[in-house]
């Protein structure tokens, strides 16, 4: 009888660093309208617009570290897949102002959607001569 002895020590270690910031747009209007009445008609319209656009910065970092160490006779392989999937939809904000006698201001929001899918497979075989 043969003893083969077998030792097989499997260290998995993942690191899945996510940062995502994401600076929401800022509009600034200052509609001013006034309407100086002298002896002759005067309209004057300031209108200020300050725009600033929506800034995502999305950082992944991701470190994958395998270790497999076998004793006597031994034949090993590994196989480590991993796929990282992400996509990030950002919707702008827009904001409309519409000066009449009446004051009108449209506003919509930004709206941001991440989606991240990680999958990491990892076979292993081991023959034993």
């Amino acid at each position: 009888h043969a003893h083969i002895h077998r030792h097989i020590y499997t260290n998995i270690h993942t690191h899945i660093h996510k940062y995502t910031h994401t600076y929401t747009c800022t509009h600034t209007h200052t509609c001013t309208q006034a309407c100086i009445h002298t002896h002759k008609h005067t309209h004057t319209h300031t209108n200020t617009h300050t725009h600033t656009n929506t800034h995502t910065h999305i950082r992944i970092h991701a470190r994958i570290y395998t270790h497999t160490h076998t004793y006597i006779h031994k034949y090993t392989h590994i196989y480590t897949h991993a796929h990282i999937h992400m996509y990030t939809h950002t919707y702008t904000c827009t904001q409309v102002c519409i000066d009449t006698h009446k004051h009108t201001h449209t506003h919509t929001h930004t709206h941001s959607h991440t989606y991240t899918r990680t999958h990491i497979h990892t076979h292993t075989y081991t023959h034993i001569h």
